[in-house]
């Protein structure tokens, strides 16, 4: 699951899928070529910037960053075409007799509509509306993409139930970026089920039970498998309990298959020539480019050295750069501690440091907040520090009353008061 910036500086609570697909957007961006690298840095920088003034997110799997492989992808996983009602139904049978005849590898083009008789010849025997896909000739997408989609309302009886499949295809030697096809930290999404495994062909799969909100404000529950094979080619099952994704009403208890059923769906040999057909990926560069900003791991260690006495560390992670967290326990309950460090920020100072600001002698601004939390978690408190020096190297340090923000508070207030935040996001030991 691919994990976004985590940043709590702005008044609008975007959900989790949109901060996914940033994410998805740098990590695959930071895989390109040394040569192309000062437009790729330049895109990263002003989507990071952007990510600046929403508030953070955390994106439960790694099906977003399919949507973007090559950057040549349409977004396909987050939008099934599904709604709760509408759409001309049909009754298919679990092998169509009308499916595209296609069993071999071909270099042949798929359209649109081929790519979504295939789930439905997959599916066990249902009424289907809501049909939605692109082809790999470019019909519903962007010809010459390496990802393609179909998408369906599916009905076996018991409920309607939004589901979608994504194809991609990359280069086999590409590396993954950080944390994909691996289940996510559940300090930070809250989930039922999650397992990564490789199979004995050398595929990776992960099989993913979770809610379409972390914060459980509603109950749509959403699943998945996604599965990368060692040619590199990337199948995603997506589904929910509902008929579309987001904004309608639950319509059964849980999604229509188990994970036993949705991991012999990605595993279906007829995906195989769809993707085949889809453009061939170019050789990944020999050495890739390292990550922008300060290395997680020592954030991390910074962060744990200038904890105050007292407290316990009970949980720690992070990304790959720019971001860690920590749960500790004074003796009161667990509080969740998280951290940005991030350089050359002065572009978004306006927008972060008011007037009314500290400025320190040495010319760092500094700013703190007490608000709510920001994941829906009843009773979670957020106490912020924010500091910004005058070169735009910027430290932001935020404790919460609850070891997971997505669940209720745990104890009155964070474990850490705002005058030890500040301390330590005004500490020099960030500049080493």
């Amino acid at each position: 699951m691919v994990v976004g910036m985590r940043e709590n500086s702005a008044p609008d609570d975007r959900d989790a899928f949109e901060g996914g697909l940033g994410a998805a957007m740098k990590q695959t961006a930071a895989g390109f070529s040394v040569a192309g690298r000062p437009l790729v840095d330049g895109g990263v920088a002003r989507g990071r910037r952007r990510a600046v003034l929403r508030r953070g997110a955390v994106v439960t799997g790694s099906v977003a960053a399919l949507a973007v492989i090559g950057l040549g992808g349409s977004y396909v996983t987050g939008d099934t075409g599904a709604s709760q009602d509408g759409g001309n139904g049909a009754t298919v049978g679990a092998q169509a007799t009308e499916k595209a005849d296609r069993t071999e590898e071909t270099s042949d083009s798929y359209s649109g509509p081929q790519v979504v008789e295939t789930l439905e010849g997959l599916l066990p025997a249902g009424k289907f509306s809501k049909q939605t896909g692109s082809g790999t000739t470019g019909d519903g997408g962007r010809k010459g993409a390496q990802a393609t989609y179909a998408s369906v309302v599916y009905d076996d009886g018991h409920g309607k139930a939004a589901l979608s499949v994504s194809l991609g295809r990359q280069h086999p030697d590409q590396a993954l970026p950080e944390g994909e096809l691996s289940c996510p930290d559940k300090n930070l999404t809250a989930f039922e089920a999650c397992s990564a495994t490789t199979l004995k062909d050398g595929s990776r799969l992960v099989l993913y039970k979770g809610w379409e909100y972390p914060d459980r404000r509603a109950e749509t529950k959403r699943w998945y498998a996604d599965l990368l094979t060692p040619e590199g080619y990337r199948i995603s099952v997506t589904e929910w309990n509902a008929a579309a994704e987001k904004g309608t009403p639950v319509s059964r208890p849980t999604p229509p298959l188990s994970l036993d059923r949705m991991k012999a769906l990605v595993q279906a040999e007829e995906w195989r020539p769809i993707i085949a057909s889809l453009p061939e990926p170019e050789q990944p560069p020999l050495e890739q480019p390292a990550p922008q900003g300060q290395n997680g791991e020592e954030i991390l260690a910074k962060l744990i050295a200038q904890l105050p006495d007292g407290l316990t560390v009970k949980a720690s992670g992070g990304q790959e750069a720019e971001y860690a967290y920590v749960v500790v326990d004074d003796g009161r309950g667990k509080s969740f501690v998280q951290i940005n460090v991030q350089a050359d920020m002065s572009d978004v100072e306006g927008d972060l440091f008011g007037p009314d600001a500290k400025v320190l002698p040495d010319g760092t601004k500094v700013t703190t907040r007490q608000e709510p939390g920001e994941k829906g978690g009843g009773g979670v408190k957020m106490w912020t520090a924010d500091t910004m020096r005058p070169d735009g190297f910027r430290v932001v340090i935020s404790a919460f009353n609850t070891a997971n923000q997505n669940e209720d508070a745990t104890r009155e207030d964070p474990a850490l008061t705002l005058a030890e935040l500040e301390k330590m996001a005004t500490s020099k030991v960030w500049l080493s």
